[in-house]
């Protein structure tokens, strides 16, 4: 479990084959600092498992579905990565409760600067289109954002919005993202619940529910 605060942003410094999938190696100071193997650590959204580390790295296993489902398809050495440990119990919630288990990708389409903030607007799979709603919470790559815009029902591509502090700017991957850039996106857990629990109330014959 996360709040989708970023820690750091690490650098990937190997991508190495392993069955159909891949292993992937992040420098992460912080991170690695009290990690142990098997913990879990959030690498710009995808909750990963420690496998192995040393001094300022550590190494996870990234499976198939993952790379499917995920930026972490086209990561390679170099690569920025926004860095999150699983929170502690007796931790301030500071973001809202992410989970590190994305629905998908979704595109940037476009950003406009402000004085000293940044709106990213993001296209969003239409079947995660009614998981979003204007002021809610999502996660890009492993942040903790507020919704700030959300299109309108029947709009294709659906989309939402959101604005971008200097704080968040500096502090995450997302200030470098440009139009074109994909992302990692995982929806709030209530309203994935909520959907869940409608798809097993069955309808009356008046069209209400029981």
């Amino acid at each position: 479990m996360f709040t989708g605060l970023v820690e750091e942003i690490g650098t990937v410094t190997a991508v190495e084959p392993s069955g159909d999938g891949v292993r992937l190696t992040v420098r992460a100071p912080k991170a690695v600092s009290d990690a142990a193997h098997g913990d879990s650590i959030s690498i710009s959204g995808v909750c990963l498992t420690v496998v192995d580390q040393g001094d300022d790295w550590f190494t996870a296993d990234v499976m198939k579905q993952t790379l499917d489902m995920s930026t972490h398809a086209t990561i390679a050495p170099g690569s920025t990565v926004n860095v999150e440990r699983a929170m502690t119990a007796h931790a301030r919630l500071g973001g809202h409760i992410v989970q590190g288990h994305i629905d998908g990708t979704g595109d940037v389409l476009d950003v406009r600067p402000g004085a000293q903030w940044r709106v990213l607007r993001v296209s969003v799979p239409q079947d995660l289109a009614p998981l979003v709603v204007d002021k809610g919470s999502i996660a890009l790559d492993g942040v903790s954002l507020t919704v700030s815009a959300a299109s309108p029902a029947a709009a294709v591509p659906a989309w939402f919005e959101v604005s971008l502090i200097p704080e968040t700017l500096a502090a995450t991957t997302l200030g470098e993202r440009t139009v074109g850039d994909t992302v990692n996106l995982e929806t709030d857990i209530l309203a994935r619940h909520v959907r869940r629990l409608l798809e097993f109330t069955p309808n009356t014959p008046e069209g209400g529910s029981r």
